[in-house]
């Protein structure tokens, strides 16, 4: 896989942190170097429940992607922000329910896009493609052909961006960029969103993140409610709204619940409507 591939191998930059290698460090898999466990130590330090909120967006992923297929009858759907392959990907969760549910996976790092095109294989009649792209880039992603063979645009997409919006940084700039892949997207396709969150922290925990932040020592954007909800302006929330993630549809998982404040991370899933309404943002 990616270390007997010499070309690939130097394409990754191990120098440099990256998102996904972080998030499978705090997901207690073995795909990432020493510059991610840094960084990754480096806000477990200031943060200690990083590696909680890691495990709560994914078990949110999980839940989200398992209601798409089963009670709205998604068969298809674009997952940008990927990750490293760990347990319940999306394809294979909706494939348990629809075996032939199809799905785009899209990441920036090509470490990600060989695992997956590895380990991340479909059973027929299901499908699945991998598009390395940016999410910054949405024009470049919808265009892909791969994406074109494989997901069907007039028919609802579930989008997922999960863990992926608070890499856009800046106040309202993942505006835009979701504006645009749901303005590809038919009636009846959803949006499952999650973002990082400062709102639930302590003031001292919450001073130290504004530092890292400045000094570059995170790349996670934290968003308060009203940007985050702003995403959602013109689409049709799914009870129970924008809530912790750890909270969404929850009621079979472990008791007790985590804290908000150890999970810091909004969630939500919005219906787009049949008959569109302006977004205002």
């Amino acid at each position: 896989m990616v270390h007997h591939d010499g070309g690939l191998y130097n394409r990754i930059d191990t120098s440099v942190a990256h998102p996904a290698r972080r998030y499978n460090y705090w997901l207690g898999g073995k795909d990432h170097f020493a510059v991610d466990r840094t960084s990754a130590d480096q806000i477990a330090a200031a943060w200690p429940s990083a590696p909680i909120a890691a495990r709560e967006n994914r078990r949110f992923l999980a839940r989200a992607t398992r209601f798409l297929t089963r009670a709205a009858g998604i068969r298809q759907f674009l997952d940008i922000g990927t990750g490293l392959p760990t347990a319940d990907n999306t394809h294979e969760v909706a494939q348990a329910i629809a075996a032939q549910s199809r799905v785009v996976y899209v990441d920036n790092d090509p470490m990600v896009m060989a695992h997956a095109r590895a380990l991340l294989t479909s059973a027929p009649p299901g499908r699945t493609a991998y598009v390395e792209a940016d999410l910054r880039e949405p024009g470049r992603i919808l265009r892909h052909p791969d994406l074109l063979a494989t997901l069907d645009m007039s028919r609802p997409v579930g989008l997922m961006l999960v863990a992926v919006l608070h890499f856009l940084h800046g106040p309202g700039a993942a505006a835009p960029i979701v504006g645009e892949l749901l303005d590809a997207l038919p009636p009846g396709s959803y949006l499952v969103a999650s973002n990082a969150t400062k709102d639930f922290l302590p003031a001292p925990v919450k001073a130290v993140y504004e530092q890292m932040l400045a000094a570059g020592q995170t790349d996670i954007w934290p968003r308060e409610h009203a940007e985050f909800a702003a995403l959602f302006n013109g689409l049709d929330l799914v009870p129970p709204g924008i809530v912790v993630v750890s909270d969404w549809r929850a009621e079979a998982e472990e008791r007790p619940r985590p804290a908000a404040a150890d999970v810091s991370v909004y969630g939500a899933v919005a219906r787009v409507p049949d008959v569109r309404r302006a977004r205002n943002w």
